[in-house]
């Protein structure tokens, strides 16, 4: 059926590409439909005026990253290691990186 790799790689990016748009059409349409739905947690972080996103639930500096003190990952040690997997994936905070230069 196939007489060139060319043609093989021809078709898988086609369908890499196809596959890519319809990600994009599906966030498009989704975001759409859910328009009402984030009306009303708008509505309800105004009346109970909450804070921060709470990302993590670890530890309190992974909670609300905005609020993090530049010891705070090391409270038990200076110089221990991350005990938490979520401090391996959310990035060290602006402010706390321009605290550390001076």
């Amino acid at each position: 059926m196939f007489e060139r790799k060319s043609d093989i790689f021809f078709i898988y990016l086609t369908v890499g590409v196809s596959l890519i748009c319809l990600i994009f059409l599906d966030a498009a349409v989704s975001q759409r439909l859910d328009r009402e739905a984030v009306r009303e947690r708008r509505e309800i972080v105004r009346v109970l005026t909450l804070t921060d996103l709470c990302l993590f639930t670890e530890a309190r500096y992974t909670r609300h990253p905005t609020m993090a003190d530049l010891n705070t990952p090391f409270q038990d040690h200076p110089v221990s290691l991350e005990h938490f997997p979520s401090g391996a994936i959310m990035a060290v905070p602006p402010h706390l990186k321009t605290q550390m230069q001076r």
